[in-house]
């Protein structure tokens, strides 16, 4: 394979969104008498400053002459009329965003109890994130980003139930039909891209931890996911690196396109979430984007990762992604958002493991309406059973997942919602002893989330 991917690159943030109350904006056109154009002007009266201040534009986070709404996580893309939930806030020459997910709950994996796997809880999944940035001369910006989870308080270490779910581990045994726990530093990132023109920039992203450039938008931070608690059960096809102990990219944006390369660590984060971990740069990514208008971002992505799993260091896995992510602004706090990925797992003397995802979300006011559906490839190692029983086969998991959030508290920059979900799973009669014929889980909770930006 051609390695010539290995980079130097700068660091990231995604997801981190803005407010403080400002009281009007007041748009002033003035003429420039030296070069006869109209410069325009946005000023801010907010009372924390006592003088009339230009305010920063809001812009991507590397990129001045693209939307913030394309952010996504990591250096990857969003559709730009995906919808943005977070707070703002501006000085004179930064711009800070605030976002974050916490869903208080109780969780019941195999509600009918037809197997032995099951298990059931309650817990909090959580996530936040914070980013500032700055314009650097005329062409350049710099970017910070941060991202803690305080789930290994809430989720203890061996995480959540989730079935069928698998990847890492806890006390030395591989985490199956449980989803782990996310670090409480899993993300810390800077970033410079400087400007060419208004159609090419260049980034440099570099993280400690951060999110190499490879598979599309981590599933908190994408629109058609963001009611759904749980972690998607491809989330090793697709999300498994958005915690990298250890990342460098660099990235060239020509107008619609981006591509992207990166070296990082290829060992997911150990069973200790509170350090850092060793950084490595042994792994490398290349990926392409591609925003053909305002509602869709389109991405295909490859990466060699070295010794991803710590009870598997002999194995290292060629992961390929691709996916398509859409937006529909259909009014005032009404939108439709929708993803749909494949991703492929291979590691040399294995079949190779497919995922398949399907997700889309629907908001209108106060109510979210979402579905997602996966198809998953999960093998005879990934659901530590016995080959001497199960052979080395791979099980195809179907998991069908259906859900409602409503609004019941509204705190102008914050929102409660009321929300509830089933899932459905079909997989070979050969598993129904372990898992029973097509179980279900269900979970119900209370979501705490930032109101909705109008841009």
């Amino acid at each position: 394979m051609n390695k010539a991917f290995k980079s130097l690159l700068l660091l990231s943030l995604v997801g981190s969104f803005t407010a403080k109350a400002q009281h009007e904006m007041h748009m002033s056109a003035q003429k420039d008498t030296l070069k006869g154009k109209a410069d325009t002007t946005i000023k801010s009266t907010d009372h924390s400053m006592h003088n009339m201040n230009t305010v920063t534009p809001m812009s991507h986070a590397y990129s001045l002459n693209l939307p913030m709404s394309r952010n996504g996580s990591g250096t990857s893309w969003l559709p730009d009329a995906a919808p943005m939930y977070g707070l703002m806030l501006h000085s004179k020459k930064w711009m800070y965003m605030l976002h974050g997910n916490v869903a208080l709950r109780y969780t019941k994996q195999d509600i009918g109890s037809k197997g032995s796997r099951g298990g059931e809880k309650f817990d909090a999944p959580n996530w936040f994130m914070a980013m500032g940035q700055r314009k650097v001369g005329e062409k350049g910006l710099f970017h910070f980003g941060a991202m803690l989870s305080l789930d290994r308080f809430t989720e203890g270490g061996n995480g959540y139930p989730l079935l069928f779910q698998t990847g890492e581990s806890w006390k030395g045994n591989p985490l199956v039909d449980r989803q782990h726990p996310h670090d409480l530093f899993s993300e810390l990132s800077v970033a410079y891209t400087y400007s060419f023109s208004k159609k090419t920039d260049l980034t440099f992203y570099l993280g400690y931890p951060g999110e190499p450039a490879l598979g599309s938008v981590a599933f908190m931070h994408r629109p058609s996911a963001l009611a759904n608690p749980d972690a998607p059960i491809s989330h090793h096809w697709n999300d498994g690196t958005h915690i990298t102990f250890g990342v460098a990219t660099i990235g060239f944006r020509y107008d619609k396109f981006k591509v992207e390369a990166s070296s990082f660590t290829g060992r997911e984060p150990d069973e200790n979430r509170f350090d850092f971990d060793k950084p490595r740069f042994d792994s490398y990514s290349a990926r392409l984007s591609y925003n053909p208008n305002k509602n869709w971002a389109l991405q295909v992505s490859h990466g060699w990762i070295k010794s991803p799993e710590s009870l598997h260091s002999n194995e290292n896995v060629e992961r390929t992604i691709a996916s398509a992510i859409y937006a529909l602004p259909l009014g005032d706090e009404q939108n439709f958002n929708a993803t749909v990925l494949w991703g492929l797992n291979k590691t040399k003397g294995h079949e190779g493991e497919n995922a398949a995802l399907l997700e889309a979300a629907y908001r209108v006011k106060k109510l979210s309406a979402y579905s997602r559906y996966e198809w998953v490839q999960k093998s005879t190692e990934e659901l530590n059973l016995n080959e001497n029983i199960y052979g080395t086969n791979l099980f195809g998991v179907n998991a069908l997942t259906l859900g409602l959030n409503y609004d019941v508290l509204n705190l102008k920059k914050f929102k409660g919602a009321l929300g509830a979900q089933a899932s459905l799973y079909n997989t070979n009669n050969a598993l129904n002893p372990l898992y029973g014929k097509n179980p279900i889980g269900g979970q119900i909770f209370f979501r705490i989330y930032p109101a909705l930006m109008k841009m």
